[in-house]
């Protein structure tokens, strides 16, 4: 794709970088933004440079402005649940819901040998270490009921085992295959609402 400016190209380029981004996309993109007034351009660019800001929750792992997100900080947050998810796309999906009142716990993505993604890789440790601690009483298992979710699930299940902590999964009103932030906010309350016994869910014996 040729272009009569630099300065387009090396912008299309950027945002062809980005998932789902092709270049006639990105084109589309960059074009519209040249009919926008200069000031607008100037807020579009301060806050992509803000992204830089964007913190790590000390306690969930989620995305945050401070040390501590929002969530965790939050006194009314129910500190007895602890909501186990791939990703911060999960959480955002599962607040959504308004169904699910207790804190989180962000893995950074779920295992899978076939991308290199084994048990150290994720916050598995940090999740054990916190339910170690007698104020956790229930782990809720909301990964995608995909393979390499289950396979997640029987992990950290098995590491939960030697405490004394009930381990829940949501329901499969989630379609076998389907990632949990795909769901509709229906159905995915429905399946927080009710969530099942992990060795239940799973026919797995302690």
């Amino acid at each position: 794709m040729e272009f009569s400016s630099k300065y387009i190209q090396d912008a299309v380029e950027h945002f062809s970088s980005l998932p789902g981004i092709g270049k006639r996309s990105a084109l589309r993109l960059v074009l519209n933004m040249l009919k926008r007034k200069p000031e607008e351009i100037s807020r579009f660019a301060a806050a992509k440079e803000e992204l830089r800001n964007i913190k790590h929750c000390k306690v969930c792992h989620n995305i945050s402005d401070e040390d501590i997100c929002g969530i965790c900080s939050d006194a009314r947050r129910d500190r007895s649940m602890l909501c186990v998810v791939e990703d911060i796309r999960d959480v955002m999906a599962i607040e959504n819901t308004h169904q699910y009142k207790g804190l989180y716990h962000v893995l950074g993505g779920i295992i899978s040998p076939m991308d290199g993604i084994g048990p150290s890789d994720l916050t598995i440790d940090s999740l054990v270490e916190k339910v170690s601690k007698a104020e956790v009483k229930e782990v809720v298992l909301a990964l995608s009921a995909t393979m390499e979710g289950d396979t997640t699930n029987f992990y950290i299940f098995r590491k939960l085992k030697e405490f004394p902590v009930t381990v829940t999964t949501i329901a499969r009103g989630i379609s076998i295959g389907d990632e949990l932030e795909y769901a509709d906010e229906v159905t995915l309350g429905r399946s927080i609402q009710h969530r099942l016994p992990y060795e239940t869910n799973f026919g797995v014996n302690k």
